[in-house]
Order: structure tokens, then C-alpha cells, then sequence
């Protein structure tokens, strides 16, 4: 338990970063800079870092008066929190006028305490697939190039080894470097929802830039069975995953797919094959449960209609569809996930929760990824049109309340293998 809440941090702009013993750091909820409760800080985990927000100044209680007050020495600051842990309370400050857009990041609360940074998060997920620790970097470039020559005219390894592996250092791609885990596979260079923070695809006239460039060709069945196969046959804990950022939405291949997974199938009945999607065509969703689909991972930003659609900004489809595309893959008995973007304030709204529990006592659904929001938090406010986010229970709050009222939801952060749908969730990790 800390003595009292960490000191709020500030950065000098030239990449220093300092505390300030005058103030104690505060958290964003919504709209509303607040203290943090000390019990909900944890140390910085490894993987973790520190980010420097220009044209905006940190938000602190006076360790005096106990006043809140703006941090009157250099910039504010926010943490990016690794994979396995969801963010309590957002970095808290005031922004300048002409203060630039951030990039899709999350910006978690950050504060300095005896010696050590701080972050008001938990952690949702004992997997360690995404460990920063167990990443070798020589392992991981020897694999690539193993991979690479394998399959020399395969253009799907190439996108996945030289961009996704050894450019953005996407962990995923990682992990099927040294042939391990779950195995993505990027499949649609088009998509029918213009997301306001898509990571792949973002129009010349906006003020961010997308993370990463978009998959440029439609792979072939033939293509993605020749690597996906060996994956499910000798990875542990094999998954292999359709969907993933540096793509458009899979579904509209869902021809090429469902021929994939009918190849796959016949080959191994191994491991598990996944799909990371927006869900909005439900049809295509079940001719994949007919050919072998094992899960399904739906991304929303909101169990809200008018939320999610002003979010995704959708072509050709809409919420509805979404939640039908969970209750087909329940009809087939498989496995489903939302991929729930948490922005503490409306996530945790009282509106949200009411939603969140008719959704899953909708769709019988089987797991929720509380993953953080890559997003300046403002400038998505404003796309959406949001400036009152309403009452809210705390992150931690509505975690502890759906468990309590739905104690068959699994929580999470990564796709669960066979092995962990089929035999204990809890404690069979990817060791």
C-alpha cells in the first residue's frame, strides 16, 4: 500500500522527465480530472513507457491546501501501459489552445513514488505471450529469416516478417517468428467501417497519421494455408488469428477465408482459428462456423448503438449486426470475445453498464478483452459528438459488478487457445 498518492510527473520537451513534490497526480474520468484511490496504483509494469503530451499542462492536487491546480513546469505526462494490464483512469490535464492531436496511443495516469513510476491499472490477464522480457531479439530475427526462406514466394510471410515482425515489432508477428502461440493473419487490404482511430488507414486531410500501412493484396487460399498448418500442427497453445491492425476487415473475404479453413481442417484438427472482426456480416460469419471457424473476437467501442456506429462510422451494416454475429457463433457452440475498448468515463458509465449487461445476457457471450483505447481521448470525444459522459462506476467497479452478475465471463486481453477454452481458463497459461 503506498504512504500517500504519487507526485504528478512533467516533462521538459527535450525527452527528461521530472516529478513535482508539490502535487499529488490525478486520473481522467470522462471528462473530470479526480484523485486516484491509492489502492489503485501499481508499479509501472516492464514494457511499459512514458509519454510527453505537448500543449498541455498536468492536472495535480496541491499536497498542501489539498486544491487542485495546473502543473506550472513543463508538459504533461502519460504512460502506455504493455498488453495483460487495462488502464483505471486516464492522464489528467488541461490543453492549450493550439496543442497538436496525439497520436493512437493510450494515455494512462502516471505519477512518481519512492523511486518508482506508477500507474493506476490492473492486471486483467496472466497469459505471457506478450511478455517484453520474453522477446529475443536475435531469436526473433533468425526466425523471420527462417520463415522467409521457407517460403520464398509466399507474400504473406514476406508482409508479416519484413513489415509486421521487423518494422512495427508487432508482437504477434513476433511470436510467429519463433513459432509460438497465436499466429496472425492479416487477409483484407479493403474495409467497410471508417473508424475514427483506425491504426491502418487514415484520410490526408486529418490531423494524426495511421501507426502502420495497410495490407496491399487479397492473399490466396494456397498462400495462407502453406504457413498456417505447420503453425497449428507444432506451436504450443497453436491459434491462428484472421484480423489483425495492419489490415482492413477479413469478413470481406470471408470466401477466401472459409476456403482456408476447409484446407486447414482437412490437414490438422489442431489448435484453434480465430477471427478478429468487426462482425457486421453475420451470414458470412456462419458459412465460416460451417467450415471450421473456433471463435470469434468482435472490436467495439461501445455496447451502445448510437456510441459504437458514430465510433465506427459504418458502410453497409450496423450494430445489430454485430450482436448477431456473437449469437451465431454461440449457435455453433464456439467460443466469443469482445475486443472492448475501455476509455475510462464512458465505458464505466452507468448508460454502459445497463448496455454491457443486456449484451451479454443478448449473445451468451463468453468473454470480454478489456483492452485500453488507442486515442487521444479529446479529440475522440469531439468526433463523436460527446460533451456530457454521465455518472460512472469507476473501471474497477463495473469489472467487479459484471463478474458478479455474470460470473461465467472470462476476462482477458488475449484470444484463449483450445486448451484454454476446453480445460481450465484460469490457470492454463502460455507458459
Amino acid at each position: 500500500m503506498l504512504k500517500h498518492s504519487p507526485y504528478i510527473l512533467y516533462s521538459d520537451g527535450k525527452g527528461n522527465i521530472f516529478e513535482d513534490e508539490t502535487l499529488f497526480a490525478t486520473g481522467r474520468s470522462g471528462c473530470d480530472a479526480l484523485p486516484v484511490p491509492d489502492e489503485g496504483w501499481i508499479e509501472l509494469p516492464d514494457g511499459g513507457s512514458l509519454y510527453e503530451l505537448p500543449g498541455r499542462r498536468g492536472i495535480g492536487i496541491d499536497v498542501i491546501t489539498g486544491e487542485m491546480r495546473l502543473c506550472n513546469k513543463g508538459s504533461a505526462v502519460a504512460a502506455f501501459i504493455p498488453p495483460a494490464h487495462t488502464g483505471l483512469y486516464l492522464s489528467a490535464y488541461e490543453t492549450e489552445k493550439d496543442a497538436p492531436t496525439l497520436p493512437l496511443f493510450c494515455y494512462t495516469a502516471a505519477g512518481w513514488h519512492d523511486n518508482k513510476f506508477y500507474v493506476p491499472a490492473v492486471r486483467i490477464e496472466n497469459d505471457i505471450r506478450q511478455e517484453c522480457a520474453g522477446y529475443d531479439n536475435t531469436k526473433i530475427k533468425n526466425g523471420a529469416q527462417h520463415l522467409l526462406e521457407a517460403y520464398p514466394h509466399n507474400r504473406l510471410v514476406k508482409h508479416l516478417m519484413q513489415n509486421c515482425c521487423m518494422t512495427y515489432n508487432c508482437p504477434a508477428a513476433r511470436n510467429f517468428s519463433l513459432g509460438r502461440w497465436e499466429c496472425p493473419v492479416p487477409s483484407s487490404p479493403a474495409c467497410n467501417a471508417n473508424c475514427i482511430g483506425c491504426i491502418s488507414f487514415q484520410p490526408k486531410e486529418e490531423s494524426i497519421v495511421s501507426t502502420q500501412d495497410r495490407l496491399t493484396f487479397k492473399p490466396t487460399p494456397e498462400e495462407i494455408v502453406e504457413f498456417t498448418v505447420p503453425h497449428l500442427q507444432s506451436a504450443p497453445f497453436p491459434i491462428v488469428s484472421f484480423g489483425q491492425g495492419c489490415e482492413g476487415e477479413p469478413l470481406l473475404m470471408w470466401e477466401t477465408i472459409r476456403e482456408a479453413i476447409i484446407e486447414m481442417r482437412k490437414h490438422t484438427e489442431l489448435g484453434s482459428i480465430n477471427i478478429n472482426t468487426n462482425g457486421s456480416k453475420p451470414d458470412a460469419v456462419k458459412a465460416l462456423c460451417e467450415a471450421g471457424l473456433n471463435s470469434i473476437r468482435v472490436s467495439t467501442n461501445s455496447a451502445r448503438k448510437n456510441i459504437y456506429e458514430s465510433y465506427y462510422r459504418p458502410n453497409n451494416y450496423q450494430f445489430e449486426d454485430i450482436v448477431e454475429s456473437l449469437k451465431v457463433v454461440r449457435n455453433f457452440n464456439g467460443w466469443t470475445s469482445i475486443n472492448y475498448f475501455v476509455f475510462p468515463g464512458m465505458t464505466d458509465s452507468v448508460e454502459e453498464y445497463e448496455a454491457l449487461r443486456k449484451l451479454i445476457e443478448e449473445t451468451d457471450l463468453k468473454m470480454i478483452q478489456w483492452r485500453n483505447f488507442n486515442i487521444d481521448p479529446d479529440w475522440y470525444l469531439g468526433k463523436i459528438g460527446v460533451t456530457e459522459t454521465g455518472e460512472f462506476l469507476g473501471v474497477k467497479q463495473l469489472m467487479e459488478l459484471i463478474k458478479e452478475e455474470f460470473p461465467q465471463v472470462k476476462y482477458g486481453y488475449f484470444n484463449p487457445s483450445m486448451e484454454r477454452i476446453k480445460g481450465n481458463f484460469e490457470v492454463d497459461f502460455a507458459h
